[in-house]
């Protein structure tokens, strides 16, 4: 919400800059969340002054400009080149200077310089209507009152207003202070706090007279749970127009592009006293009935954007006797708008019931200024009073008379809030006690009376337009707000509950792990729960048994299904990735995939990744290396054995999704299944690049880290040795064969064994493959001897001669 801080001192005489006044304005709970300057005119004319033509020439190369001597008060005339065709010798002219600013229809800056127009040196610019921002002419250059004093700066002779507005985040319960009216009351409490007395200065509506009663529009309103109060009045003779600089000043200082003088004013009570407005063209009201009423479900109503919509049953609208004119609260009709010919107008001023109108806005989506005001809740006693306001503004700057009565229906009158207030309870809920004298003055400031007191509390009076304090506690946040948060004293004792359940566990686990993959270069993703149902066809058979769980009320056929797997997900951000250039993809998610099994519905929890493209890019040093299998395999490992689960088996994958790949299994539970992505399944994705993936169980990894002690392992004080064996191997050898060979020959000394490089082809016997192996061997109670060694070497290359058929290279 925009607020003027120049308006805003129509209502607070205060002296304060715009920073101290925000502070203090965000304390009282309106946080400001920034400032704005404005200028009525961009640049504020600095560096434009008046100038005398003393003399016009044609220019020599050109037929089409004129080259001048202009007097602007510096003491030597300046030469400048102009192509206005109305310049002439003897004018006063606005003159930019070298060196001034100017801005563009669309705001963008540029500069007066210094040149040369077709050979004639141009020292600043005489300016149009249009370069100056105060109109939209650009017929010719301007020409100024002759008894302007040369060199006057043109900022003193315009009506130049600078402002500064503030951007308030308002809370969705303060629908008092959605006005400049309404901030000043809560402003003129804050200075009371602070011991600085401000009275609000009321529009005054004392000299509100009817003219005649020559125009009379009769008011039914139909549907009066809706439509509580409801007020109108006439006004004839209406000279429709721009409205004077003042008030577009107002309205464009708030981001409100002015319309007329009529519109304007509507506007204007509505930004000023937070009550909406609307002005009906009075000749266009058939019947001279204004009709309050619900219409049947698939009438259509033209709005003032032009476009047709159709209507629900429980849309309130303003009709007259044949069709509707307005739909109540929200926007206006085509038909009944103001426009120049209106001579007359219906003004409306209402009260309307705040759920019917957020269910119409949101209905037809709609969110308008009117709209966010009754959505909210205005004041209803405020209806009669801000009609007056607006009918006497409309009579002052489009003229005509006041030609009606007032209609004021209602009904059913409401009264104040009553709340009782306890002492106790206002020092239980802030922490300490605050002085009654203090907490009396802070309601009095608020406009909340009071009615008694006794021992135990007080009985309180809280004004309609408070709709949001209703209840004791409602009333303590208001003390608390003025008396200032930053009054509190500080505890010294801090208290805290903290929570030890099985769920923090897991979130704390997911938390370790997410961390590890982010300093690893992965992003972790958020994706929809909600999919696709016919990417359950890319399952195969592993999943027939569980049943897709159907949306009842799906937003697409598209998102119509919860996901059985989370692949898919992750795919379809690869995608949107890969199709904008991100190509290179480091993934991680964290979330549930959702089955019905049996008859029942089951949310297992999962970890992914995703890899995809170069894991080290091109560069000056090194060239792009692709990401593989085994870099997935890498951070899979990492993250078991993170979690103390490295005793782990692996074997071939049996899920459909991988065209080749691994499962990790820990006594005999399946941990992670991960490979390279089937191309069929990347089709369907237009994904054209490798995918590699891994598909973590988590409720199986938090079920096994319940059951899976926490051991230590001593660092040990003695050096490890590292031995190599180059391997002649049959071509089916695998180096997992390798490796539990080794373990089971060598369970003692062997700490470590990796595979650092891998041969085929030629040199080597047909069916041949050379495996190159490293152990690491270390005893933890004292220093391998080279005798040691050489037995446990002596040992392994046994082992694989017997069981492989292998031997040394």
């Amino acid at each position: 919400m925009k607020i003027s801080y120049n308006w805003l001192k129509q209502f607070i005489q205060i002296d304060w800059d715009s920073k101290k006044t925000g502070e203090l304005l965000t304390d009282l709970g309106l946080e400001v969340e920034g400032v704005e300057k404005f200028e009525s005119v961009k640049g504020g004319l600095k560096g434009i002054v008046v100038g005398h033509v003393l003399t016009c020439e044609k220019h020599t190369n050109a037929d089409k400009l004129n080259v001048t001597t202009v007097d602007i008060g510096s003491g030597t005339p300046l030469q400048i080149v102009c192509g206005a065709k109305n310049v002439a010798a003897g004018q006063k002219v606005p003159v930019a200077t070298i060196g001034t600013t100017l801005y563009t229809a669309e705001g963008e800056a540029w500069k007066i310089k210094k040149g040369k127009i077709r050979g004639e040196e141009s020292h600043g610019m005489i300016c149009a209507e249009d370069e100056l921002g105060l109109g939209s002419s650009h017929d010719g250059i301007m020409v100024l009152d002759n008894d302007l004093a040369v060199g006057t700066p043109c900022a003193e002779i315009f009506d130049i207003e600078e402002d500064e507005v503030f951007e308030i985040g308002l809370t969705p319960n303060r629908a008092d202070a959605m006005s400049h009216f309404g901030v000043a009351r809560d402003l003129k409490a804050g200075l009371k706090q602070k011991e600085i007395s401000k009275e609000l200065i009321t529009p005054s509506t004392s000299h509100f007279n009817i003219n005649d009663r020559s125009l009379k529009i009769d008011v039914d309103v139909i549907n009066t749970a809706l439509a509580p109060r409801y007020c109108g009045v006439t006004l004839s003779d209406l000279i429709i127009q721009p409205s004077p600089t003042w008030l577009k000043n107002r309205l464009k200082a708030i981001g409100i592009t002015p319309k007329n003088n009529v519109v304007d004013a509507t506007n204007y009570v509505l930004h000023e006293l937070g009550q909406p407005l609307h002005a009906f063209d009075a000749a266009k009201i058939k019947g001279n009935k204004i009709v309050v009423q619900t219409l049947p479900k698939g009438t259509k109503f033209v709005t003032l954007d032009g476009v047709e919509r159709t209507l629900h049953e429980d849309d309130l609208m303003i009709c007259d006797t044949e069709k509707p004119l307005c739909l109540a609260g929200v926007f206006g009709g085509l038909s009944s708008g103001v426009t120049e010919e209106t001579t007359s107008i219906f003004l409306e001023s209402a009260y309307f019931n705040p759920v019917s109108i957020r269910k119409s806005a949101k209905r037809h989506a709609l969110n308008t200024d009117a709209s966010f005001r009754f959505e909210r809740g205005i004041d209803i006693e405020n209806v009669e009073y801000s009609l007056k306001r607006a009918a006497l503004l409309i009579k002052e700057i489009a003229g005509g008379e006041i030609t009606s009565d007032i209609i004021d229906l209602y009904p059913n009158k409401t009264s104040n809030f009553e709340v009782f207030l306890g002492f106790e309870k206002i020092n239980k809920l802030i922490g300490q006690e605050i002085p009654q004298d203090t907490i009396k003055s802070i309601l009095t400031s608020l406009d909340i009376k009071v009615k008694n007191v006794t021992e135990a509390g007080m009985g309180l009076e809280v004004p309609s337009y408070r709709v949001d304090v209703q209840r004791q506690v409602d009333v303590i946040e208001e003390i608390l707000r003025v008396y200032g948060y930053n009054n509190i004293a500080f505890s010294e004792k801090l208290n805290a509950s903290v929570s030890t359940t099985a769920a923090t566990e897991d979130h704390k686990i997911q938390s370790t792990i997410g961390n590890i993959l982010a300093a690893k270069g992965y992003y972790e993703i958020l994706t929809n729960s909600l999919t696709n149902p016919d990417y359950s066809k890319l399952l195969g058979s592993e999943e027939d048994e569980n049943k897709s769980i159907e949306i009842i009320n799906p937003l697409s056929g598209d998102l119509s299904v919860l996901r059985r797997a989370s692949l898919f997900s992750a795919l379809e951000t690869a995608s949107y990735n890969i199709n904008r250039k991100r190509a290179n993809l480091k993934l991680f998610e964290f979330g549930k995939t959702y089955h019905a099994k049996d008859g029942k519905r089951i949310e297992p929890k999962y970890l992914s990744i995703l890899l995809s493209g170069d894991t080290i890019q091109d560069s000056w040093t090194n060239k792009a290396v692709t990401t593989n299998f085994f870099e997935l395999k890498s951070i899979v490992k990492t993250i078991l054995i993170r979690l103390g689960l490295d005793n782990l088996k692996s074997e071939p994958t049996t899920s459909t999704l991988f065209s080749e790949g691994l499962s990790f299994t820990y006594q005999k539970n399946n941990l992670v299944s991960f490979g390279l992505i089937k191309k069929s399944i990347l089709k369907k994705f237009d994904i054209k690049q490798d995918i590699l993936y891994a598909d973590f169980n988590w409720d199986v990894i938090l079920k096994q880290l319940k059951n899976t002690p926490i051991l230590f392992k001593e660092i040990p004080k003695y050096p490890e040795v590292k031995r190599d064996f180059a391997l002649l191997l049959d071509e089916k050898s695998t180096y997992r064969e390798l490796f539990n060979l080794a373990y089971s020959a060598e369970r003692k000394f062997l700490k470590d064994m990796t595979l650092f490089d891998v041969y085929e082809g030629k040199n080597l016997t047909e069916g041949k493959k050379s495996y190159a192996v490293s152990f690491t061997l270390q005893d933890d109670k004292s220093t391998l001897t080279e005798k040691q060694i050489e037995k446990i070497m002596s040992k392994l290359q046994t082992t694989y001669e017997t069981q492989l058929g292998a031997s040394l290279r």
